[in-house]
């Protein structure tokens, strides 16, 4: 399984920098659609109306891919280094992808299958125990 980790690890760092390319292209097209449209507002005054819009949506729209480009970075270099929070953030992530439909939903499918994966969990530090379990630490008495 670590080499399905280790692919895993590869495949969110490419598609975390092609969201971050395209998250640089859309500011850059956001803002060619908002100088184009401040530029004729000279001829049409009721066009300075939609420029902070334009700017609004294309500000979520950018924030929003580099909210989920970013993380997806993290967890590949995490993954590539086995750390246990790596594995929680690219769980959350591969769910979070499933209505990515299509890429987002085979990566997420494949991640899940992956890290949820009984024989991955000793990469991470889980321990089976006797009964195929992970092991479960119980808080120290008192």
């Amino acid at each position: 399984m670590e080499l399905h980790v280790k692919v895993l690890a590869v495949l969110y760092i490419v598609y975390g920098a092609f969201g971050l390319v395209m998250a640089v292209l859309m500011l850059l097209a956001f803002g060619g659609v908002t100088g184009l449209v401040g530029l004729a507002a000279v001829n049409e005054p009721e066009a300075l109306l939609a420029v902070p819009v334009i700017g609004a949506l294309g500000t979520m729209i950018v924030g929003f891919m580099l909210l989920m480009s970013v993380p997806r970075i993290l967890a590949g270099f995490g993954l590539l280094g086995h750390r246990p929070w790596a594995r929680i953030l690219a769980v959350i992530l591969s769910a979070l992808g499933l209505v990515n439909i299509p890429f987002g939903t085979v990566l997420g499918v494949y991640g899940l299958w992956v890290l949820l994966s009984r024989a991955t969990g000793p990469l991470f530090g889980i321990e089976p125990t006797a009964t195929g379990d992970p092991l479960r630490v119980s808080p120290p008495s008192s």
